[in-house]
């Protein structure tokens, strides 16, 4: 293989650039070009394409966010958007693609497997929710900035003697809440895959109380409600005064931690090593410290799941 091309697309991620750079550099390595295309799938359409070089990912390696950028493309969604897009790689003649995202872009490169490009996935995405890997680029990032800033409101819910509502993302994973609420300490935590009722929340808060307790601490999974709602659902079973703080999108952005600067290396140049062996339509991975391929295939008809037996913790410790 002679020539591929690299691009970042869905949300952004900490570590994106560090597995753009090994990418650029172990192809450079390995004796090929390698192009970076800009703005996800919507440059592969508007050919937004341009050869790299070494100087092009200096001082790349602790920048959050993706230097490529990333955008939505409806256009890449219809079959001549698709087409579009391989014909513009195979007219520059690119004979393989590393794709730099979650679910949705694990989506996209599959679809240009099939359409003769050769494609593998890099999984970044702070839900850590893709199939084929312990941990996505991002992940660990996103979740120290919460527990950071978690541990900021609790000094305000310690202060005033109030529970404060904490919103994180997570639409579909509750990975973030979890770890983030075990982490933090927090009474409860709401996460998508399990069913929590209010009333038993307030009766947790309430044998708090009792006891003596001043504060709470409730972080709430986006995809299970906003926090907003969950303050006036609680409200309905129990007298207390609440706070929310939804933390948005500073869960995204920031430095990667060295995690995710080595997770980053390590993805990004074993997927350039997965493109000379051959292998299309697969996404890179870590499995307990070592190197794995998952197929596309595989990864889009399972859901990852979560650890019930943090969950179970979590209740365990918060008494």
């Amino acid at each position: 293989m002679r020539k591929i091309a690299v691009l970042t697309s869905g949300g952004d991620a900490p570590g994106m650039n560090a597995a753009v750079r090994a990418v650029v550099r172990k192809a450079i390595h390995d004796g090929m070009e390698v192009y970076g295309v800009s703005h996800g799938y919507n440059g592969l359409i508007n050919n937004d394409i341009k050869k790299m070089d070494l100087g092009d990912v200096g001082d790349m390696i602790h920048r959050g966010g993706t230097f490529l950028y990333s955008a939505r493309c409806e256009e890449f969604r219809t079959e001549e958007g698709r087409q579009r897009a391989a014909d513009n790689l195979k007219a520059l003649g690119i004979e393989g693609l590393v794709v730099i995202g979650g679910d949705g872009t694990y989506m996209g490169a599959g679809e240009l497997s099939r359409l003769g490009v050769k494609t593998v996935g890099v999984p970044a995405t702070i839900d850590n929710d893709i199939v084929g890997t312990d941990v996505t680029i991002g992940y660990d990032t996103a979740l120290n900035t919460i527990v950071d800033m978690i541990d900021r409101i609790r000094d305000t819910a310690t202060s005033h003697e109030r529970t404060f509502i904490i919103e994180v993302m997570g639409r579909d994973s509750g990975e973030l809440a979890l770890n983030a609420g075990l982490a933090a300490g927090a009474e409860t935590i709401f996460i998508p895959e399990r069913n929590t009722k209010m009333e038993d929340v307030a009766e947790r808060i309430q044998a708090g109380l009792d006891r003596g307790k001043k504060h709470s601490l409730i972080v709430v999974a986006e995809g299970v409600m906003s926090a907003e709602y969950c303050s006036n659902e609680l409200a309905k079973y129990i007298n207390i005064e609440t706070r929310i703080s939804v933390l948005g999108h500073i869960q995204r952005g920031g430095k990667p931690s060295a995690s995710d600067r080595v997770l980053g290396s390590r993805l990004g140049a074993y997927a350039v090593n997965l493109l000379q062996d051959g292998r299309s339509g697969v996404g890179a991975g870590i499995s307990k410290n070592e190197l794995t391929a998952t197929d596309f295939t595989y990864v889009r008809v399972h859901d990852k799941q979560y650890d019930n037996s943090i969950y179970l913790l979590s209740k365990e410790l918060s008494i």
